[in-house]
């Protein structure tokens, strides 16, 4: 009988054995397993969450061929993969029919709106409606100052001012005189406050240069034009990062040695930076504009939550130079930087 019940005393010290080796096995691997499994599904494009399918519409003032914004859209659809979100696009650069564009949206019911505000006063009303029809509205990019009083949740991007002082600073230090900043698009306010920024803080000359950014000849031939013609010009600070390589060829054909810097980064300015031929870039990350303002509307929809309590959320300034080019081309080359 005493052996019985050993052997029983046996069977149970085994089993309990067994049972806690499988519940440690299911901490140890399991979570992680699950992890991974999740990480499988977003990057095959498939959604990690099982929230109902909203529809989230992005509305920019991009011009056409703006490779800007083909980074912000990057990022926005691939957290929209992941929450499980329908993304859809629009953009112009007309104040008016930029505006046209979110009512269109608005009148389709859609579940969130992401919208930039180069021009606020002409997109003033239609997000009062789309506040109106209940749908959360955040804004990118441009509008940081009004966006609260728009009613919008809150703003992704960077104080273009405070970018702007970060370019003067700069340019103090590499003992700049005299700059060019160069605006690609008249009427933006934050193109306007990049300059006003950095001619807050540089202890230099700044003028500022109006061309058509999308004309590529005419942004050459006006810069070139300038810089033969006041040969004092030491930096020209190109406001987007497809202006930074025509301007180097402007400046090639008209014999300056003036130094090339720009606002914003992509896989040319890298190779720029690292040739020697731009000197230095202030990127925004707009990779992080677009996959935030999609993640944060996601996030008010399914939890009520508003990242900093509505105000801006910002992604830069980071001032870039030679030093970080060579780690960032693969972002670049890949549209995530």
């Amino acid at each position: 009988m005493a052996r019985v019940r050993r052997g029983a005393r046996a069977v149970t010290a085994l089993l309990a054995a067994v049972l806690t080796a499988s519940l440690a096995g299911c901490s140890s691997t399991g979570g992680k397993r699950a992890e991974e499994a999740r990480a499988a599904q977003t990057a095959g494009g498939k959604a990690a969450v099982n929230t109902p399918r909203w529809t989230f519409a992005m509305v920019t003032h991009s011009g056409d061929g703006d490779t800007f914004w083909d980074i912000v859209q990057n990022g926005a659809r691939q957290a929209a993969d992941k929450d499980n979100i329908k993304f859809v696009y629009g953009h112009d650069k007309e104040a008016q029919r930029q505006s046209q564009l979110v009512q269109s949206y608005i009148d389709q019911k859609v579940d969130g709106l992401i919208v930039t505000l180069a021009k606020p006063d002409a997109m003033k009303d239609v997000v009062a409606r789309a506040e109106k029809a209940g749908i959360p509205v955040i804004t990118v990019n441009s509008g940081a100052e009004v966006s609260k009083a728009y009613g919008a949740l809150t703003h992704v991007g960077q104080d273009e001012t405070m970018a702007g002082e970060a370019v003067g600073e700069e340019l103090n230090k590499r003992g700049r005189k005299k700059a060019l900043c160069v605006l690609h698009e008249q009427g933006n306010v934050g193109h306007e406050q990049r300059c006003d920024g950095t001619k807050k803080t540089f202890k230099g000359e700044l003028q500022k240069l109006y061309v058509e950014g999308t004309n590529m000849p005419d942004v050459q031939s006006t810069i070139e034009a300038k810089l033969q013609s006041d040969r004092d010009i030491d930096s020209v600070v190109t406001l987007g990062a497809p202006f930074a390589p025509t301007a180097v060829k402007a400046r090639e054909q008209a014999g300056s040695d003036a130094e090339i810097d720009t606002f914003d980064l992509n896989a040319k300015v890298a190779d720029g930076l690292e040739d020697g031929s731009l000197g230095f870039a202030v990127d925004q990350q707009p990779y992080l504009q677009g996959y935030q303002a999609v993640d944060l509307l996601w996030l008010y929809k399914y939890n009520a939550d508003v990242l900093g309590g509505g105000k801006p959320v910002f992604t830069g300034p980071q001032v870039i130079t030679k030093k970080d080019a060579a780690a960032l081309r693969e972002y670049t080359k890949r549209g995530t930087r």
